[in-house]
């Protein structure tokens, strides 16, 4: 397992996670707040099992400014 996910990739899916994941707490009660463990469980390892069959690798295609 090789990461492919940019640190700001990885960020932005941690933040959208939580996210997610806190409507459990101030919105209405459905199970679909379990969505936001996966893009926090790929922000935090920094693989993307869509990304490696897609053969998408952002930590190589970012710009050398955000490196």
């Amino acid at each position: 397992m090789k990461t492919n996910l940019h640190s700001m990739d990885r960020s932005i899916r941690i933040i959208v996670g939580l996210f997610l994941m806190s409507l459990a707490f101030w919105g209405p009660t459905n199970p679909w707040f379990f969505l936001g463990v996966i893009p926090v469980l790929t922000g935090i390892i920094g693989w993307c099992p869509l990304y490696s069959i897609l053969g998408i690798n952002t930590k190589s295609n970012m710009p050398k400014m955000y490196n």
